[in-house]
Order: C-alpha cells, then sequence, then structure tokens
C-alpha cells in the first residue's frame, strides 16, 4: 500500500493559497489538453499559431509544477540553506509560493527572484503572494527574462526553470555564470517535450558547461542539475 503524502510545509496560509491554485489548475487541465490536441492537429496541416494568439490562450492558465515537485525545491532549498533563489516563468506564483516558504522556514532573510512578462499574471500573483503573508521574501521582476534576471545581485544557490520553452537554453547561458558551485537547477516539462528541450539538455548535460544532470520520474520527467 502506497504511503500517505505528507506536506513539508507547515505555514497555514501558504498552504491555504497552494491548495486553491492547485485545484484550479487541476480544473483547466481537461481544457488544455483539447487545445494542445487541436493545436497538434492543425500545425500538421500548416497552421503555425502566431505567439499573439498563444499569449492571448495561456494568459489565465496556471500550468504549474504539481505538489510532489513543489515539495521537493521546498526541500532542496532548505538542504542547501539557500538564500537567493531564482525562478524562470512566475506566471500565478504557485512555484514562487513553494520557494518562499523555503526561504521563510530557515530564517526569513533570503529571497526569491520571480521574472513574469505577462502584467495580468504578475498583479495576480502578487495578489497571492500578500494572501500567502510571504511578498517582503518575494522580488517579482516584470519584464523579458533575458533582462530581469541579467543581474541576480550576486550569488544564486537555486534556480527553477518553468517558462516558455524555447527560452529555456539561453536562460541558462544566461544564469550558468551567477550560479554558484553546488547550486542546483531544475527544469520543469522536459520529460513531456524532450524535443523541445533538446538545446537546453544539450547545454546542461554537457560537463565541459561545469553541470551534473539527470532526469527524474517526476511528472514524467523533471531535469534535475547540480553545479560543479
Amino acid at each position: 500500500m502506497r504511503a500517505p503524502r505528507s506536506n513539508p510545509i507547515s505555514d497555514p496560509r501558504i498552504n491555504r493559497v497552494l491548495e486553491r491554485l492547485h485545484k484550479q489548475a487541476r480544473n483547466q487541465l481537461p481544457g488544455l489538453l483539447l487545445n494542445y490536441g487541436a493545436a497538434a492537429l492543425l500545425m500538421k496541416l500548416g497552421y503555425r499559431p502566431t505567439e499573439h494568439v498563444r499569449t492571448d490562450y495561456h494568459r489565465d492558465k496556471l500550468i504549474p509544477i504539481d505538489p510532489d515537485q513543489g515539495w521537493l525545491i521546498y526541500l532542496l532549498c532548505r538542504s542547501l540553506k539557500a538564500r537567493r533563489v531564482v525562478e524562470f516563468g512566475t506566471s500565478f506564483g504557485v512555484s514562487t509560493l513553494y520557494l518562499a516558504a523555503a526561504m521563510r522556514d530557515q530564517g526569513g532573510d533570503g529571497i526569491v527572484i520571480g521574472t513574469e512578462i505577462e502584467p495580468t499574471k504578475a498583479e495576480k500573483a502578487r495578489a497571492h503572494f500578500a494572501e500567502a503573508g510571504v511578498s517582503e521574501l518575494i522580488d517579482l521582476r516584470e519584464g523579458d527574462a533575458l533582462q530581469t534576471l541579467a543581474d541576480c545581485g550576486g550569488p544564486v544557490d537555486f534556480l527553477l526553470v518553468d517558462g516558455w520553452v524555447h527560452l529555456a537554453e539561453p536562460i541558462i547561458r544566461l544564469m550558468a555564470p551567477q550560479l554558484r558551485p553546488g547550486a542546483m537547477v531544475v527544469c520543469d516539462n522536459v520529460g513531456h517535450f524532450p524535443a523541445a528541450f533538446a538545446d537546453y539538455l544539450a547545454f546542461i548535460r554537457n560537463p565541459a558547461n561545469g553541470f551534473v544532470s539527470a532526469l527524474l520520474p517526476l511528472r514524467s520527467g523533471t531535469e534535475i542539475s547540480v553545479k560543479i
């Protein structure tokens, strides 16, 4: 019999917001799957949706990491005693809350640097941070991540890559010099879209770039890497 799941986060305010947002994401999932299936069929027929069309559709979609991944990044940050954490792709702030929980539970003097290009998502994320009582632990930067993350203010302990797939490889190249030795990188959705992540994986799995890396079976495949 499978052991019961155990949530390592003790803050009830954070957990209440996370539970509500995860439920909202689950309710959106059937529509997302239908949309992606239709899009794949249209692409086979030669139709390529514009960036504007894709952005409009995803404007109210959460598409967050799942709770198991959230607990993993919480525990990784705790084990690293992380003080400067960065995430690419804040969206509505689900993953940010897991990271902020880690910052709070190990003393409250760390910072989570997030980035979000869509203003309406950034606004809602900030409301979720306030509701969970962690706004002071988060620096949410609006705009192009290749600009907002160009200078994170010091050595970074942990990086979450969970934004637009085509930016994953440019982001890791931008962030690699800012990661301290021993820093960890978690990249979501690799198992779902291995071909789309080919450039990212070629970089992160090449020892010459200073990382060791492995694919773990979380949500069909989550890449976890350590800067050495």
